[in-house]
């Protein structure tokens, strides 16, 4: 469907699944494989590190021993040879996770973007756009720390403590249970630690809303603040505000800076423990704790070189926590936009019926029933009207009568319960709903305007409309003296530089430059306009709809009175009168 953009009067939405959007819950549910993969690369450079300890500590023992140099040398360069291929493994782990993660966000965009345009303009639980778009561009950046890092910490925290607790225990009982017993106490403070700071973060999110949601707020009503020399009130609000979130914010940090001190606290003791007792095992002051007599220098230095790494995976988790919990949240997100909801009549098949390449077109109804909902009574019940090519017909009722809900389910922007839609003959379906749009155009009580050239808010992309039609357009809807005098080569986003009436005109000027429109779909074109502006708006639509089929939603008798016919809506949607 083409030429004006609207924005429907709210409406509720009927919750129906659409296949494509229950293929696409089901990728999400799926991990990406390759990120297995990277985790596991990492994994096993930190398991490097284990052989690295044991020619460690057998190098020093070889010195302490006074043993042989060429063994020392062959030990170093093993060493040397595990750390090449250690890096080598975090690098690629790391690449990998780091591309899967930009590929996933990726996907999981376009899912999201997908899912909004086949959302209906009749479903109420379609996000607003500004929280769309600050979910696609700004929260979805969180997944990829969450899935590049996050992710492989993970199974790091859960596999290597594991891994060099079975090789330090057949060494030393003691120096083991000293590990496994400090282990458990990062994860246990840093889930206590981390329910805390998640309440404080929260409070302050909330905060800073708020205090943007004032900030915005009094800027668009700056011009009456100083009419009511209010300035001094506000001004102290919005420093009570600034203090508010800055006690907050700093309540954030410190719990911050506490648990990143408590969990190094734990570490440090775990691995200082462990320090004590090989220390004095080695001097002799213990005997006890090993298989095999008394512990050895090589078996003492080979755990207290492992100990801090049995700790390091799960400050590593520690650190990218918040990852975690920020990267959820922008999954969770992103899977709401992507959520099943009413969309539009769409389909996947490349083979469409086409209309007839006819100046105008029928429109005909048969016992079409719409509901909002499931649970809900129908919004439209049994309606049933012909509409023949070319004729202008008006339809009348009371607000809530599904005027503009009749229009949309016209134009294939919601699927209907039951009943048939015919445009020219051709029934309203998944398969022939986008070419049968293609032959209509809509114009509401706000037409969106781009920012940008009148021209290109004219031509919308569509490259069979040279400027020479755009002209004419211009010119047929008296603006090219309005934008001449005015000096307007382009408008802001919204319509800004434009009165009502002129960006209704703008949106007229869509309509004329498109020659295939069989059908013009009207909501309230004339709503909330001067009574002189509306005349203008009503014969620059009539004036459109000439040899083309005409169907208008109104409140507006003058309008309606010029049209061929009126089609009265009850509350129930159920046809009255023609």
């Amino acid at each position: 469907m083409t030429a004006a953009f609207f924005d429907p009067e709210p409406v509720p939405a009927e919750k129906q699944a659409a296949p494509a959007a229950g293929r696409s819950r089901r990728k999400q549910a799926r991990k990406p494989a390759r990120l297995t993969l990277a985790a596991g690369l990492q994994t096993a450079a930190s398991l490097v590190w284990i052989p690295q300890a044991a020619l460690l500590a057998f190098s020093v023992g070889i010195i302490s021993d006074g043993g042989n140099t060429a063994d020392i040398v062959l030990a170093a360069l093993a060493i040397v040879a595990l750390g090449i291929v250690r890096a080598a493994l975090d690098v690629m782990g790391g690449r990998i996770a780091f591309r899967t993660a930009r590929n996933e966000l990726t996907i999981r965009r376009d899912r999201a973007v997908v899912a909004l345009a086949l959302r209906s303009p009749l479903d109420k639980e379609k996000p607003a756009s500004g929280l769309a778009a600050s979910v696609i561009g700004e929260q979805a950046e969180a997944i990829v720390p969450y899935l590049a890092r996050f992710q492989p910490v993970r199974m790091k925290a859960s596999a290597v403590p594991l891994v060099i607790f079975a090789f330090v225990f057949p060494v030393s009982w003691i120096a083991a249970i000293v590990l496994l017993l400090c282990a458990p106490l990062i994860p246990i403070f840093m889930a206590l630690i981390g329910w805390r700071a998640k309440a404080a973060s929260e409070k302050q999110l909330a905060e800073t809303g708020g205090l943007n949601a004032f900030l915005l707020d009094r800027l668009r009503g700056l011009a009456t603040i100083r009419a009511l020399d209010a300035v001094d009130i506000t001004a102290n609000r919005l420093r009570a505000d600034a203090e508010s979130l800055r006690e907050r914010t700093m309540t954030v940090l410190r719990i911050a800076f506490l648990s990143s001190a408590v969990l190094e606290l734990f570490a440090a003791l775990g691995v200082a423990a462990t320090a004590v007792y090989i220390g004095f095992s080695l001097l002799g002051s213990i005997d006890v704790g090993t298989w095999h007599g008394s512990l050895t220098l090589t078996q003492g230095l080979f755990i207290l070189l492992l100990a801090p790494a049995f700790f390091e995976p799960l400050r590593e988790l520690s650190a990218v926590w918040h990852d975690r919990a920020n990267g959820e949240a922008a999954l969770a997100a992103l899977d709401a936009l992507s959520s099943e909801g009413n969309t539009i009549l769409a389909s996947n098949n490349a083979e469409s019926v086409q209309p007839p390449k006819l100046p105008a077109l029928s429109v005909e109804i048969d016992g079409l029933v719409f509901r909002h909902a499931p649970e809900r009574a129908a919004a439209i019940d049994h309606l049933s009207l012909d509409i023949a090519p070319g004729e202008h017909v008006a339809l009348w009722g009371a607000s809530g009568s599904g005027k503009t809900t009749v229009l949309s389910l016209i134009a294939g922007l919601a699927p209907y319960e039951s009943g048939t839609i015919r445009i020219g003959g051709i029934p309203m379906t998944a398969n022939s709903a986008e070419a049968l749009r293609c032959r209509m155009t809509w114009i509401g009580q706000q037409p969106h305007i781009f920012s940008g050239s009148i021209k290109r808010n004219i031509s919308l992309g569509r490259a069979d409309v040279d400027d020479c039609s755009i002209d004419d357009a211009l010119h047929s809807m008296r603006l090219d003296g309005v934008l001449a005098r005015q000096e307007i080569a382009a408008v802001g986003e919204g319509g800004l530089g434009l009165s009502g009436g002129e960006a209704l005109r703008l949106a007229l000027a869509r309509i004329a430059v498109d020659h295939d429109a069989g059908i013009i779909l009207a909501d309230e074109p004339t709503a909330h306009l001067d009574a002189a502006t509306a005349l203008e708006i009503t014969d620059a639509l009539l004036t459109l709809a000439r040899g083309r089929t005409l169907i208008v939603a109104t409140h507006d008798p003058l309008l309606a009175a010029r049209l061929h016919r009126i089609i009265r809506l009850e509350h129930s949607g159920e046809r009255i009168a023609a």
